[in-house]
């Protein structure tokens, strides 16, 4: 579950996660007598949604190859050799050449590992540091299987075994985990049924910035190479439009943001901290915008218009969901001229240069403040 609080937007950890999630739950329906058939099928799940997992993991590496990043080919490479025992665990089981429950417990680290691994990559192609965040969400999971799980077990313990108790016990834990680690959307959920919406807007603002603040890596950015630094500049652009992620971004210790911090007097606080990003990365993009008009289509403005238009104005030109009546005249000509004369590969390539160049821009700032 884990995997799937991180970002649930994410289709490598949804798949993940779910991989875990239903080898869990066939261990568990293993224990009971009237679902053995479901628990077969639940335990050869995983491998099929773990192999999705590397199909993604696969195509984001050589999309990033093209942009000229560098992203963790030694992770990935774990990763599959992971896989690989997983695989080989499940033909073991379904040979019964090795014990039952041997085999289920070697697959479940397996499977455990693979995950760990999943969060790393994650992690480092967000610029987000994961022991801190990883371990809290373990020892408040720990907390509340003791808490509610444990009073299950005693009265198993006093009144003997019986599949209902043990079904009881594993829905408890399910539960009680679920609800630690889904706490921000269960809350998102009552306050949209519950509040208005300017109250609700400014909850979810606060949460996204809680629960993003224990993956924030401490991070000397003068310390950092070229292409690191212009990775994190992109992973920045990409959430523009998110105050959460932008609050874990090591681009908040820009020397830059504490200076307008001081000098608007505002609190120096994760939240200024991740507004000022925005600003800053904001002014950057609008040093590359070529003088003369709000848009053009000549050579020069590609690299304005690629990140102009698509992170600050927040335009899809390849996606049916862009809702074209919210845009203004000037943002809907360059929704056209995207969508009808500039191929998706030639918009990724000129985002990739133009990040780049924000970053050489934010960079020089970095090292020299």
């Amino acid at each position: 579950m884990y995997l799937l609080a991180r970002d649930r937007t994410n289709p490598v950890l949804v798949l993940a996660g779910g991989g875990l999630l239903s080898y869990g739950a066939a261990i568990a329906l293993d224990d009971l007598p009237w679902t053995g058939a479901v628990a077969e099928v639940l335990v050869w799940l995983p491998a099929v949604l773990w192999a999705f997992v590397l199909a993604l993991l696969l195509r984001d590496n050589g999309a990033a190859r093209e942009r000229g990043e560098t992203r963790g080919t030694v992770g990935l490479a774990v990763v599959c050799a992971l896989l690989v025992g997983l695989a080989t665990g499940l033909l073991l089981l379904g040979a019964g050449l090795l014990p039952r429950e041997l085999t289920l417990a070697s697959i479940g680290l397996d499977l455990v590992l693979l995950g760990g691994c999943v969060a790393v990559i994650d992690a480092f192609d967000a610029g987000e540091s994961l022991r801190g965040d990883m371990l809290r969400s373990a020892a408040l999971g720990a907390l509340a299987t003791a808490l509610f799980g444990g009073q299950v077990a005693v009265v198993i313990a006093v009144v003997g075994s019986d599949p209902a108790l043990t079904a009881l016990l594993y829905g408890v834990v399910a539960g009680a985990i679920a609800l630690h680690v889904l706490t921000s959307p269960l809350q998102s959920l009552a306050d949209r049924a519950a509040l208005a919406v300017p109250v609700r807007q400014a909850r979810a603002e606060l949460r996204e910035v809680a629960d993003a603040l224990p993956r924030k890596a401490d991070s000397a950015l003068a310390d950092v190479d070229e292409a690191e630094f212009a990775r994190l500049t992109r992973r920045a652009l990409s959430h523009y439009g998110d105050l959460g992620k932008l609050v874990s971004s090591p681009l908040t210790d820009l020397p830059e943001i504490g200076k307008r911090l001081a000098e608007r007097g505002a609190p120096d606080t994760p939240l200024e901290r991740a507004k000022e990003v925005k600003a800053v990365l904001l002014d950057a993009i609008r040093r590359l915008k070529p003088d003369g008009g709000e848009f053009g289509t000549s050579e020069e403005w590609r690299h304005y218009n690629a990140l102009y238009f698509y992170y600050v104005v927040g335009i899809r030109p390849y996606s049916v969901r862009t809702k074209v009546t919210e845009l203004d005249p000037t943002a809907r000509q360059a929704l056209t001229w995207f969508a009808d004369q500039v191929p998706e590969r030639t918009l990724h390539n000129w985002q990739s240069v133009a990040a780049r160049l924000v970053a050489a821009d934010l960079r020089a700032t970095a090292v020299g403040g």
